[in-house]
């Protein structure tokens, strides 16, 4: 008789048969054979679903090329890559704090807030007669401040004061976007140092940016965090079960802080990023992009119950949200339905993911 083997990364599922002896059920003996769906449903299931929602991604491409042919081009994968990469960047520590339990309403006003801070030091600088690199390297610091800031205030205040996130995370949206307002006059920040636009626009091989490049390691490291380092145990770990987590030992409270101090700094990463694409910093900028980065997690397979998600996914639900908004763009769709065809496809996503765990015998 073969071994059984017990679950040594987070996520990982333990197998049906060891399930059935640890609750005495027998329940595999009594499931009976296995029909096409459920084999279908194993197919797709595999990676956690990640090989559903790289075919739905496919899918998309495939669909809105035959609609319009511009879109499989060079000039559109650009385009794609770098729209995914502010949401990516939301997204991955969206996902983190969603594996907690929790959620953060603040992603895109702390993006928009930390940039616009961060180019009028840029701005403050260079007119003084700086160096411009030493005034990129002062808004940078600065933008990066910020995202930590509140990224910290959130943590503190969800933990000590006992304050649900939803709550805290929305009103340091507000905060976020009042500050903004009060600092800039509600005015686009212009007149920054050309030598920013170099980060953001500068091709590499033809095919990538730095924002990209700097977006793929960060997901390559934030996936390797989650997966094969204490941390990320941890924080699946806070998801699963706070109670169990904390009579195991783990610090919860202060885990959860630096999670969303996480978030903070990816959105000031984002922030920064997008400021040095188009040489300006917009109040606008952050606009939707909470709910962007909720759908692009929800999308890659994170459970808002907490305890499921992966960075992969995540990533691939990023792309997905891209991949719609430049193909209706190119397609000529008019922007009202982008945001409806995101919402209704946000819900089939999720749908379809319960529906796939149900045919790949997986436990939601």
């Amino acid at each position: 008789m073969n071994a059984k083997r017990m679950p040594t990364r987070p996520g990982e599922p333990v197998e049906t048969s060891m399930l059935s002896t640890l609750d005495g059920s027998d329940e595999g003996l009594r499931r009976g054979p296995r029909t096409p769906l459920h084999r279908l449903g194993s197919f797709l299931g595999r990676g956690d679903g990640d090989v559903a929602r790289v075919l739905v991604l496919l899918l998309i491409i495939v669909i809105i090329g035959l609609v319009a042919p511009n879109f499989i081009s060079k000039a559109s994968w650009l385009a794609l890559s770098q729209t995914a990469t502010v949401v990516a960047l939301l997204a991955i520590g969206q996902t983190f704090v969603i594996i907690t339990g929790g959620i953060d309403l603040s992603v895109g006003a702390v993006m928009a807030c930390s940039a616009v801070i961060g180019a009028v030091v840029m701005r403050t600088v260079s007119a003084d007669g700086g160096d411009p690199n030493l005034a990129i390297i002062a808004g940078l610091a600065t933008t990066l401040g910020i995202g930590v800031l509140a990224g910290l205030i959130n943590g503190l205040v969800i933990t000590k004061l006992r304050i649900t996130p939803f709550i805290v995370t929305l009103g340091m949206l507000s905060v976020a976007t009042g500050t903004m307002n009060l600092i800039s006059g509600g005015a686009e920040i212009v007149g920054l140092p050309p030598q920013l636009g170099g980060i953001g626009n500068t091709p590499i091989a033809g095919w990538f940016t730095v924002p990209v490049l700097i977006t793929i390691l960060t997901a390559i490291v934030a996936g390797i965090v989650l997966t094969q380092t204490r941390f990320g145990l941890r924080t699946f770990a806070i998801g699963s079960n706070q109670g169990a987590a904390r009579r195991v030992g783990i610090g919860v409270e202060w885990h959860i802080v630096r999670v969303y101090i996480f978030a903070g700094f990816l959105a000031a990463v984002a922030g920064f990023l997008l400021t040095s694409r188009f040489v300006s910093a917009s109040t606008m900028a952050g606009t939707g992009m909470e709910l962007s980065s909720i759908a692009a997690a929800v999308i890659g397979g994170a459970s808002l119950m907490g305890g499921r998600g992966s960075v992969l996914g995540t990533m691939v639900g990023a792309l997905i949200m891209s991949a719609l908004q430049i193909g209706l763009i190119i397609a000529g769709v008019a922007s009202f339905w982008q945001t409806i065809a995101i919402g209704i496809i946000t819900v089939v996503a999720v749908y379809g993911d319960q529906i796939r765990i149900k045919y790949s015998g997986e436990r939601s």
